[in-house]
């Protein structure tokens, strides 16, 4: 297993751990990429695309997560998080 593999493998993890407070509210994430200098790009489903408490929860609930299982992970970037005012 590479160590990219690994990384990957570690960051879904952690999703999965997370997961089932999404679907709770019908919303999911699906890791697009992790670039060069470790900044994991996801894609968010189902309600959380649409949702105004998308960005906090990605921040808040995600990238929290995610940082704490994977520290090598930099930052973590919504590619469809709907900027409401």
């Amino acid at each position: 297993m590479t160590m990219q593999e690994t990384l990957d493998a570690r960051v879904e993890a952690a999703l999965n751990s997370i997961r089932p407070y999404m679907e709770a509210d019908g919303g999911n994430v699906k890791i697009l990429e992790i670039t060069q200098d470790n900044v994991l790009r996801l894609e968010l489903l189902g309600n959380c695309g649409s949702c105004p408490m998308s960005a906090m929860t990605l921040k808040a609930g995600v990238e929290e997560a995610i940082k704490r299982a994977v520290p090598e992970i930099t930052a973590v970037e919504a590619v469809n998080v709907t900027a409401f005012a």
